[in-house]
Parts: structure tokens; C-alpha cells; sequence
């Protein structure tokens, strides 16, 4: 059985499953994205998931793991489009495109007002005639780690370790023990040649 791990957009996994690869090489991966992770926990279709916060919490155990930029998605040509941040009192009077993500972005481009996304979301949905800006006092969204609190497996500690970074050494895994080395023999030391004195006779005195 492969270990499940189910991902909201905008989420990237590399550098986890490449540390997963290495440590658990006899257990493959699999992968759903959707928009609904904490469904697909319960569903049991998958043994953790990546969500943003706020989500129902009941049943679940929860790692927050970062927090991503709001930023504002807009026109190139919008008038606010030139400076390099705003913030919500700046977008007051603009009307906001409602949808999924991806719907938004459309509605943007247009010409249906502005939408204000996570970074990573703005990124995955970048158009060129589109600009995105951050948006200083905008609520971040976090990122967090889940899994069912009754379903915590060794492959779920082994997950939950490399996602805060334990290492190898200190996994809960076990690993094969490395051959230990034969003592190198103690340095021998030279034998210093002898030198011999020769005694001169006493000269007498003339």
C-alpha cells in the first residue's frame, strides 16, 4: 500500500518526498490534490494532508508549518498596479471577483474588479496580462500539516519527521546499522639510529 498524501493548490511537496525517497525507498508515494483535504482524511483516502487554516479541527491532529503572503491579483494597466504594496485601504473601493482561485483570476483578467489570493495561489494562476502585489495588513494563510489523531502510524511519525526536518540520525525509523571500522593498529615508532662517539685522546700541551 502506497502512503497517501493529499495537497490543497498551490502547496509543493519536492523537497519532502525526496527526503522520503532516501529513508523509506520500499514505500512508494501517492498524491491527491483537492480542495478538500480534511474530507479526504476522514474518507480515509489518504494518511496526511497539507491544508490551509482554518479548517474543522475535530478528530485531527494539526502542525502548523508556514505562513504565505496575501497579495492582490490585478490588471496591468490598474492604476494601482504601479506601486510596489498596498494595503486593504488601498483596495476599499475596488470590486472583487468571487470564485474558486481559478475562476477569480479569470473574472480579473476581464476586466471583473481584483481578488487578493495566498502567493502561491497568485503564482500558480499567473497570466501576463496580470500583475500581483503583496498586501501588507492582509491575513496571511498558514499552512499546516494533518492527519487523523486516531490513525498515527510509524509511516505517519516517519512523515511528520522529515516535514520538521529531523534528520536521518534521529529518525524514529529504524536504519541499518553501518559497519563499524577495525581500530587502526597504534603507530609504531622508528627506531632512531645510534650514534656512536669517539673519544679523542688528550692533546698535551706544547
Amino acid at each position: 500500500m502506497p502512503f497517501t498524501i493529499a495537497f490543497v493548490p498551490g502547496v509543493t511537496l519536492t523537497k519532502w518526498t525526496t527526503a522520503w525517497e532516501e529513508r523509506r525507498p520500499g514505500t512508494a508515494l501517492a498524491f491527491v490534490a483537492t480542495d478538500d483535504p480534511v474530507g479526504t482524511l476522514r474518507s480515509g483516502e489518504a494518511d496526511v494532508a497539507f491544508l490551509r487554516l482554518p479548517v474543522p479541527r475535530e478528530g485531527l491532529s494539526l502542525i502548523p508549518l508556514y505562513e504565505e503572503q496575501a497579495v492582490v491579483v490585478l490588471p496591468k494597466d490598474h492604476p494601482l498596479a504601479a506601486a510596489d504594496s498596498l494595503t486593504l485601504a488601498d483596495l476599499g473601493g475596488e470590486d472583487r471577483a468571487a470564485g474558486d482561485p481559478a475562476d477569480a483570476v479569470d473574472l480579473v483578467a476581464a476586466g471583473g474588479g481584483i481578488v487578493i489570493l495566498p502567493h502561491s495561489l497568485a503564482r500558480m494562476h499567473a497570466r501576463k496580462s496580470l500583475v500581483s502585489r503583496p498586501v501588507t495588513d492582509a491575513e496571511p494563510s498558514t499552512i499546516a500539516l494533518a492527519w487523523l489523531a486516531e490513525s498515527t502510524t510509524d509511516d505517519v511519525e516517519e512523515w511528520i519527521g522529515i516535514v520538521r526536518g529531523r534528520t536521518a540520525n534521529s529518525s524514529r525509523a529504524a536504519l541499518p546499522e553501518e559497519p563499524k571500522k577495525a581500530p587502526m593498529p597504534p603507530r609504531q615508532k622508528k627506531p632512531q639510529p645510534t650514534v656512536k662517539k669517539t673519544k679523542f685522546p688528550n692533546r698535551k700541551k706544547g
